[in-house]
């Protein structure tokens, strides 16, 4: 007797990482639930074959109505979550008013938190079940200009390690990935969320931005990070933390990220303040 496929439900799929982190998991066998923001995106991965529920994490209702679409299609299982659908803000911290963090950590941590709640209930019952979170290497490396992503990043950290401290007497595995610099559209998707908060025109770093941020951000491959690499890097540690019996608590991914690891572990904090500040 054959054994039902695998289920996994990936938020963030119009694009980029969650994009190819679907196709790669359903080429592997998974079932995968192709989910976006936009309705739109999910018509067009719809078109591809995927099953494709609406879910905006800033949004409940449609966390719920979507899960409960992923039920329905399971039999009221879920074997796996990859929480992946985020964006930034970029800009300085001095010119970040207060409801641009409160607008971005809606989207990138509480509604993370609000549809994993939901799905925890599910792999109780069901006696096991994987969380994936990605975060970044900017959850535990500060960076200029990336003030709000970054403080996101921090404080999904730490919910998703206390999270699996938590779950480590139920059979639920609780996952980090940590993505360096990587090919997708978060610049291209950060720019109505810029244009909205970051009255950069008056700022006191006016210069700064022009020389650097607005270029990053209006001008496409102007300035490729180095060391980036394609979402595929994420999709092999996607399923490395998917398949693992016990998985590592987080995967690092990219020479940025790892380094970055080493360093801080090794290097004195105030020479690791000093370089950051120079780059």
């Amino acid at each position: 007797m054959s054994q039902p496929m695998r289920s996994i439900l990936i938020t963030g799929c119009s694009s980029g990482i969650g994009y190819h982190c679907a196709h790669d998991l359903r080429a592997r066998g998974w079932r995968v639930f192709a989910s976006c923001r936009a309705e739109e995106d999910c018509q067009r991965l719809r078109a591809e074959g995927f099953e494709s529920p609406r879910l905006d994490y800033t949004d409940e209702a449609s966390l719920r109505a979507g899960l409960d679409t992923v039920l329905a299609a399971t039999g009221g299982t879920l074997d796996a979550l990859y929480n992946n659908g985020a964006h930034a803000i970029p800009g300085a911290v001095e010119d970040l008013p207060t409801d641009a963090l409160r607008t971005i950590f809606e989207a990138n941590v509480f509604g993370w938190h609000n549809l994993t709640r939901m799905v925890i209930p599910v792999m109780r019952a069901q006696g096991h079940g994987r969380i994936v979170n990605c975060s970044s290497v900017l959850g535990f490396v500060p960076y200029r200009w990336r003030g709000a992503y970054g403080t996101s990043k921090y404080a999904l950290e730490g919910l998703t390690r206390i999270l699996a401290l938590e779950m480590a007497d139920t059979p639920i595995k609780v996952v980090l990935l940590q993505p360096g610099p990587v090919t997708s559209k978060i610049r291209e998707n950060s720019i109505p969320f810029f244009e909205r908060f970051i009255d950069w025109q008056n700022s006191p770093r006016r210069a700064q931005y022009e020389a650097d941020l607005l270029d990053r951000l209006y001008k496409p491959g102007a300035k490729k990070d180095r060391w980036e690499l394609g979402p595929e890097a994420v999709a092999v540690a996607l399923n490395r933390a998917l398949e693992a019996a016990n998985p590592r608590p987080s995967y690092k991914i990219t020479t940025p990220t790892k380094v970055m690891g080493w360093v801080q572990r090794l290097m004195p904090e105030g020479w690791v303040a000093r370089f950051l500040a120079r780059q």
